[in-house]
């Protein structure tokens, strides 16, 4: 089948649906399982939805073949929206869901070694706050769950945000996308709160940019969007998903000598987003795969 079908097949039913792996009516997973006779790399699939909205039925067909195809199994998580529970709530929730998965690893025939997360915009941006992020991993619990890493082998993420500090997305995003509604109701506060020391110490905890160190894994990112400077006509939407978060990020990781892959809508052929994010899909697959072990 040609790459730019493969948003056209049709969603695998999932081998476990809406698991939960906590408290929460949003704690719920689904998992895709791998036919395979030996434990399977897991790549977690992170909705976005500017943490007010979506759901885990979002991953899209393409991947979920893509991977499963290629002997990795896939969970696709939902976790608590700003509504429900302001920052770091979502990263908790997605942190207790990696855990969660690794905890049943045997049960369910996944490597808990070999463990990549993926998703676009908000759930790109836990997806690289996790990888980033130091272990979350509490060897001294009585919970099985919370004794797990939250480590990951590689993260591929889709018109993501770097940082969530508003102070670096007015430096460097502009367009007004600093006072986004989206990110005000991450952080649970007013317009006026935004420069309180409060409001900064949220900003600096919650940015994926402010916790890369030397060792961290690899990323691959895209962005629908051409790459160049953010423009006076950009939308608020193309702004908060603007190839400059990607960039920034990499010119960081490029330091440390991690590897950073950043790609471009005007890459791939499409009429549309879509079209084109369906173009690249196996592209992140294949980078999963070579990060996993399995381009050989």
């Amino acid at each position: 089948m040609p790459e730019k079908e493969w948003w056209k097949q049709t969603r695998p039913a999932a081998d476990l649906a809406d698991v939960s792996y906590g408290p929460h009516e949003r704690n719920r997973l689904d998992l895709y399982q791998a036919k395979s006779g030996v434990p399977t790399p897991l790549v977690v699939h992170i909705h976005g939805g500017g943490f007010r909205g979506g759901d885990k039925s979002g991953a899209r067909p393409s991947i979920l073949n893509l991977c499963l195809d290629a002997g990795v199994s896939v969970a696709a998580i939902n976790y608590r929206l700003s509504q429900h529970a302001p920052f770091p709530a979502a990263m908790l929730d997605s942190a207790r869901a990696l855990q969660f998965l690794r905890a049943h690893a045997e049960e369910w025939n996944l490597d808990p070694a070999r463990v990549a997360a993926t998703g676009g915009s908000a759930g790109g941006g836990i997806s690289l706050w996790l990888g980033f992020h130091e272990d979350l991993a509490d060897p001294a619990s009585d919970d099985c769950v919370a004794r797990q890493s939250t480590r990951l082998t590689c993260m591929g993420v889709v018109n993501t945000q770097s940082s969530y500090s508003l102070s670096f997305i007015k430096r460097h995003i502009g367009r007004g996308a600093e006072l986004h509604p989206a990110l005000l109701s991450f952080f649970a506060i007013e317009p006026e709160e935004v420069d309180t020391p409060r409001a900064r110490k949220m900003f600096d905890e919650a940015s994926p940019i402010d916790f890369v160190s030397a060792g961290d894994p690899p990323v691959f990112m895209w962005y629908s969007q051409p790459n160049g400077p953010v423009t006076d006509e950009a939308t608020l939407g193309q702004a908060i998903h603007h190839p400059t978060f990607g960039n920034l990020l990499k010119a960081r990781l490029d330091k440390l000598g991690i590897e950073c892959i950043v790609r471009y809508g005007d890459e791939y052929e499409g009429s549309n987003k879509d079209d084109k994010m369906a173009n690249m899909d196996p592209d992140l697959v294949a980078f999963f795969l070579r990060q996993f072990g399995m381009d050989r």
